[in-house]
């Protein structure tokens, strides 16, 4: 678990990221996975769970996400199974949460810290919309502040020329963030979520670079594995 404390945020907003590491999963799940849908047994998932919330002192259960990497984003006070890639709330001490494995966990919250949101952001996410369906939830009075955790590297993240394609086709900027290998490209998934927030308006964006795919030790990761376990970020208020 890793507690962030250098982010320019409200003193009343609070993030934190699980690693792979202070669970009870067995392998290929070794050892704190957080997600309830790869295969782990349900006992050790929710071992862990309970594991996480100790140590990152959340105040409340968080809103878990069924997520399908989609661009719907949903109000995380919704007490019933959320199938969305994003949530958001206003309401104290409720926790937002996203799960990765490789796509790219981005923290939301506005200056004032009246409001926060957790997205997850695969290619087809970023490509579709997501970033605009959760700024969506923020008022334009709001100045909103971007958090970009560790995701798969722009130096490993192979994609087809379709996947290059659909980003170009909406904005020929994008073109800037994908680096020709053989017959396919290397993406900079941050790099892109970087550019669409700036364009959306967003001016302070912190990016933790660590790559998921090079850090074996610290993070899972689906494209190295295969069959592994997720990590989780989440952002939470206090009074």
């Amino acid at each position: 678990m890793k507690k962030d404390s250098t982010w320019f945020i409200p003193s009343n907003v609070n993030i934190a990221f699980s690693t792979r590491s202070g669970g009870v999963s067995l392998p290929p799940f070794d050892s704190l996975n957080l997600g309830d849908h790869v295969g782990d047994s349900p006992e050790s998932v929710a071992e862990n769970r309970r594991l996480i919330a100790l140590q990152c002192d959340l105040p409340v259960e968080p809103a878990w996400l069924e997520q399908v990497h989609g661009v719907d984003v949903v109000n995380a006070d919704n007490t019933q199974v959320l199938r969305a890639d994003g949530s958001v709330t206003q309401d104290l001490k409720q926790v937002c949460v996203v799960m990765t494995a490789d796509c790219l966990p981005i923290l939301l919250c506005d200056k004032k810290g009246t409001q926060v949101s957790a997205v997850h952001a695969g290619w087809r996410g970023l490509c579709d919309g997501i970033i605009d369906s959760a700024l969506a939830h923020f008022k334009a009075s709001q100045e909103v502040i971007a958090y970009l955790g560790p995701c798969i590297g722009p130096n490993v993240f192979e994609v087809g020329e379709e996947v290059k394609v659909k980003f170009v086709e909406q904005d020929a900027a994008c073109e800037a963030y994908f680096s020709p290998i053989k017959h396919k490209y290397l993406a900079d998934l941050q790099g892109l979520a970087f550019y669409l927030l700036q364009r959306a308006g967003v001016s302070l964006i912190y990016q933790d670079k660590r790559c998921t795919y090079n850090n074996k030790d610290r993070f899972f990761s689906y494209r190295r594995d295969g069959i592994t376990g997720r990590m989780a970020s989440f952002i939470w208020l206090n009074e």
